[in-house]
């Protein structure tokens, strides 16, 4: 016997027990034994696949009869939810409402008549779609990209995409992919979708949450290290970088549009030329098939050969002890607006950063081989080596002042005096003095800037006319250099005379080399019976020669020295009352034992000169003495030389040598033509090497130019 007949036994026999026959009781009988085997049937609507956020409609039916209350049991908890119609409404269901769900029926007049539990339904609560996007949300343009809309509970749903372009309408996929190949700005913007379970839109899932899709219009950029002005031989490495992400290749334009390919962003070219030269850009690409971003904007690569710099010295290369000494390294070309330099000197660099290097007070160590180089500012380039300066640094400078054609002419004449610093040409300018010779006694040399010739040209001072007051004793300065350096030449003399002199200078003993302790007798006799001539010297200042010196006696026209001294070197000449002076002659003394016995004057053309050696005390029994001309013998024999018939090349330095005695100073010989002798008042000067150090300069650079005059005599 089966359960449920077992059961009917039972009541059947509890209804006989009872006794009870009325219909009421009956018909309950027969309801609670067919509600036992009663099985509701129980569902769900619009479906058991839902979404979070839909509404569920859970419903329980019982066919056979009415009168029920349902109970329906959910499957997150045992408690039976009893409803009085056959529905239970689940409103904005959630993940945690799905499930299995079942039901029976009560009689609602009678508890304890229950129906069989009916069989469970189970309802899914799915989320919302999914919305990705590969390969990423941040694309350029060209790009493909692929939208990727997931139900991940069950299948046999069709996908609508809805798009920046036009969000109120959709665009419907039977696959859950949307790609959108070669993408473009335009295509940016947010993106949804939602999943239909076939035809009907009532089954549309929700929304996914919106993603942004991000199109870059990529321009990849594009720089040079180490920088774009670079020299022949440099190293250049361009590099293209694009930002954002990763997989490119890039590919190089050069100046001639030729591309080239790079795995990496750089490009390096080695030992550069000038044909490397010009505009360059890049782009980048990647994906296959390749897409490519804009291109770079275009730079501009200069390459120039690499400068030498020019060192230029002021005032010069040659320069003297004292002086200030400026360097400047100048550096042409490049390109570089901003140098930093480095000095060297005999290859050892020098502190100094400047353009300009500076030597003050320069002395002898400071001479050697100056170089330099230009390193850029802000940048890495570097010039070549400059060429050597050879800075060489002397003892003081010797400035000499030579007078042309001579120092003695008449009035009318023209004369240059030309200023030298031997060795050293370069960025001088020249003043011209003079020393007072008035009538006046003058106690000190003082030199006074000639008034017409502050500033000589090229060391040359010309006076176009001369006249009896342009003569005296002239000096030149040389100076250059910030501060000035100057220097100071030796003397010379003009001697200006009238053109028809009635004045004579007698000189006894009539020679210009004399003995030390000797007597001399000097006067100025007037063939016109003039008066106010008187003698005047020029020794180491200017005076009468009948001065307060004891041993000088006579008038003013008469002269005579009892004992001569060294010190009455000197240049005498007759003077007027009104300046006129004529006839120079140049008298020198000597403490030595033997001289040379030469004419004051010069010598005229064709007549005959003789020369003696003069001893101090009484004559040696050898009277055989040797005679030199321009340091070469000329004659062994005797003490006397006798030259006939002079000429010009008869000129020159001249002195004699006896072997016990010793040798004398030596004395110039001039030649004039016979023409001179009716135009010009001049006398022969014997020029002496041992003079004074007052007239030593004045007296070699006579002799320089008497040499290089070649046709004027002194």
């Amino acid at each position: 016997m089966t359960n449920s007949q077992g059961a009917t036994k039972n009541r059947e026999l509890k209804y006989q027990t009872n006794g009870e026959t009325n219909e009421k009781q009956v018909m309950s009988q027969v309801n609670e034994i067919s509600a036992d085997e009663i099985t509701p049937v129980a569902d769900a609507h619009p479906q058991t696949s839902v979404f979070i956020g839909d509404t569920v409609n859970l419903t329980c039916e019982v066919h056979q009869s009415t009168g029920w209350n349902f109970l329906f049991t959910t499957p997150f908890t045992k408690t039976e939810y009893v409803e009085t119609t056959g529905t239970k409404t689940i409103t904005s269901v959630r993940v945690s409402d799905g499930g299995e769900y079942k039901c029976r029926a009560r009689k609602s007049d009678n508890v304890n008549v229950l129906t069989q539990y009916s069989e469970p339904i189970t309802v899914t609560v799915h989320d919302k779609p999914t919305l990705t996007v590969q390969p990423q949300m941040s694309v350029f343009i060209g790009d493909s990209v692929t939208l990727i809309c997931e139900v991940h509970q069950s299948t046999g749903w069709k996908f609508l995409f809805i798009t920046p372009s036009n969000p109120q309408s959709f665009e419907t996929s039977e696959t859950k992919t949307k790609t959108i190949r070669s993408v473009q700005v335009s295509d940016g913007g947010e993106y949804k979708c939602r999943a239909r379970k076939g035809e009907n839109p009532h089954l549309d899932t929700q929304h996914s949450e919106p993603i942004r899709l991000t199109v870059k219009d990529v321009k990849p950029k594009l720089t040079v290290q180490p920088q774009t002005s670079v020299f022949v031989g440099d190293t250049v490495t361009l590099i293209c970088e694009v930002h954002e992400s990763t997989g490119w290749k890039f590919i190089f334009i050069n100046p001639s549009n030729t591309e080239s390919t790079e795995t990496t962003g750089t490009k390096t070219i080695r030992s550069v030329q000038v044909s490397d030269g010009g505009k360059y850009k890049c782009r980048a690409g990647r994906g296959n098939p390749q897409v490519y971003t804009q291109h770079s904007e275009p730079i501009t690569v200069t390459v120039q050969s690499k400068p030498t710099p020019e060192v230029s010295v002021w005032p010069a290369d040659h320069v003297f002890r004292g002086e200030t000494v400026n360097l400047r390294c100048v550096i042409n070309g490049g390109g570089v607006s901003s140098w930093q330099y480095s000095w060297y000197k005999d290859s050892i660099i020098q502190q100094n950063k400047l353009q300009y290097y500076t030597i003050r007070s320069v002395t002898e160590s400071d001479a050697g081989k100056y170089t330099c180089r230009g390193t850029e500012t802000r940048g890495s380039q570097y010039s070549h080596i400059s060429n050597a300066v050879t800075l060489t640094v002397s003892d003081k400078p010797q400035t000499v002042l030579s007078v042309s054609p001579q120092q003695w002419l008449t009035e009318g004449d023209s004369v240059t005096l030309m200023c030298e610093v031997i060795n050293s040409s370069t960025g001088w300018t020249f003043s011209w003095f003079t020393v007072y010779t008035g009538n006046s006694l003058v106690n000190k040399d003082d030199y006074e800037l000639v008034s017409n010739s502050s500033r000589g040209v090229k060391g040359i001072y010309t006076v176009s006319s001369v006249t009896v007051k342009h003569t005296g004793v002239y000096m030149c300065r040389a100076e250059r250099g910030d501060p000035v350096y100057h220097t100071d030449s030796n003397t010379q003399t003009l001697w200006i005379t009238g053109v028809s002199p009635s004045v004579s200078l007698i000189i006894r003993p009539n020679r210009s080399q004399h003995f030390s302790s000797e007597s001399l007798s000097l006067s100025c006799e007037d063939h016109s019976n003039s008066t106010g001539w008187t003698v005047r010297r020029y020794t180491h200042k200017l005076k009468p020669c009948s001065s307060s010196d004891t041993r000088s006696t006579g008038t003013t026209s008469n002269c005579t020295i009892r004992s001569l001294n060294t010190s009455d070197t000197g240049v005498y000449w007759c003077q007027s009352e009104s300046g006129e002076k004529l006839y120079p002659v140049n008298i020198s003394v000597h403490n030595v034992n033997v001289i040379l016995d030469s004419p004051v004057h010069s010598v005229t053309k064709g007549d005959n000169l003789t020369l003696r050696c003069l001893y101090r005390d009484k004559k040696p029994s050898n009277l055989r003495a040797e005679f030199y001309k321009d340091g070469s013998v000329v004659q062994t024999t005797g003490d006397m030389m006798i030259i006939p018939t002079v000429s010009k090349s008869h000129e020159g330095f001249y002195y004699c040598k006896h072997p016990e005695r010793g040798e004398s100073p030596k004395s110039w010989i001039s030649v004039r033509g016979d023409s001179q002798m009716k135009t010009r008042s001049f006398n022969m000067i014997t020029f002496l090497l041992a003079v004074s150090p007052y007239l030593l300069g004045t007296v070699v650079l006579i002799v320089k130019c008497c040499r290089l005059r070649g046709e004027t005599s002194l």
